[in-house]
């Protein structure tokens, strides 16, 4: 029997009595789309999949997005499914070992933006018994709530310009990662792009601010300087304590959240010899602002009432 079980915080459930293994039935796909919605964060303790399977799952909620700055390895069985490790073989990592550690909201550098991120975790590393490298998260329709109703009102019908450079470069400058500059080629297949900074979130019908620092780097109604401004107060207010939680991982999780919804950062604080290894379905909205893919979430809710 599907169950969740909501953190107490202000994100965040563990939901029980699935295997996704197997194929969602419609009744459980709008159970699991409300708890996105309602929750930001789903853990699903305990699951065990195969790449196929994770694959299956993650494309019931929209497309999956390739590598977002090159091309996909087609000599691989499942080219959509990123590899997020820090384990070296032969001298290489095989995969991104510094993935998201600074906040964002995954593919708002995209004209069709994410959807949801979908996690499984194979390796967490542990130091004293305790597991590192947790996942944070923000929760924005808390902080779109909290803003002041006259910065709502003057913002509101705005929109920002989002360049996944802006990331890539602070990554290389403040993070020094090992990640080379971009080339021109991966400019050009990831061209800035414009989203509204207030989105009405497709499952909830409510208002979320949806401007994260990672990607937004100019309000295009605004003149540079206050739109710097007005940048640096809205990131400065999304990240306040009281709309944050952290997820702490176990192996075997399966952990599913909304970018619509939340921002998030991955926590790193583990060496080169604590070893995490997870594999990622980056799952873009091309399906939740369709209102038929919704009918099931909506009819369960009307069934519930």
């Amino acid at each position: 029997m599907l169950s969740f079980e909501p953190s107490g915080a202000v994100l965040g459930a563990v939901v029980r009595g699935i295997d996704l293994a197997q194929p969602l039935g419609r009744r459980d796909m709008g159970a699991i789309l409300l708890a996105l919605g309602r929750h930001g964060v789903l853990r699903f303790p305990d699951q065990h999949l195969g790449l196929g399977e994770l694959k299956r799952f993650s494309e019931q909620f929209g497309e999956i997005q390739g590598p977002a700055t090159r091309g996909r390895d087609e000599t691989q069985e499942y080219p959509e499914i990123d590899t997020l490790s820090n384990l070296k073989e032969n001298g290489r990592y095989i995969g991104s070992p510094d993935a998201g550690q600074d906040w964002h909201t995954d593919m708002t550098y995209r004209e069709v933006p994410g959807f949801v991120n979908v996690l499984y975790g194979i390796r967490i590393p542990h130091r004293d018994g305790k597991p590192l490298g947790g996942t944070e998260f923000a929760n924005m329709h808390a902080a779109y709530e909290a803003l002041p109703t006259e910065i709502k009102t003057r913002l509101d019908g705005m929109t920002a310009t989002h360049n996944i450079e802006k990331f890539w470069e602070h990554m290389r400058r403040v993070h020094n990662s090992p990640r080379p500059p971009m080339t021109d080629e991966q400019r050009r297949r990831r061209p800035p792009v414009v989203h509204p900074i207030f989105l009405t979130h497709p499952i909830t019908g409510r208002k979320v601010l949806y401007c994260n620092p990672g990607f937004a780097e100019w309000i295009n109604e605004l003149p540079k300087r206050e739109s710097d401004e007005t940048l640096e107060y809205l990131f400065a207010h999304q990240l306040q304590p009281q709309f944050r939680w952290t997820n702490v991982w176990a192996k075997n999780d399966l952990l599913i959240w909304d970018h619509l919804g939340t921002l998030h950062r991955a926590l790193a604080g583990y060496g080169p010899d604590e070893i995490r290894l997870i594999r990622r379905c980056q799952v873009m909205a091309t399906k939740v602002f369709d209102l038929e893919f919704l009918r099931s979430a909506r009819e369960l809710a009307a069934e519930t009432a």
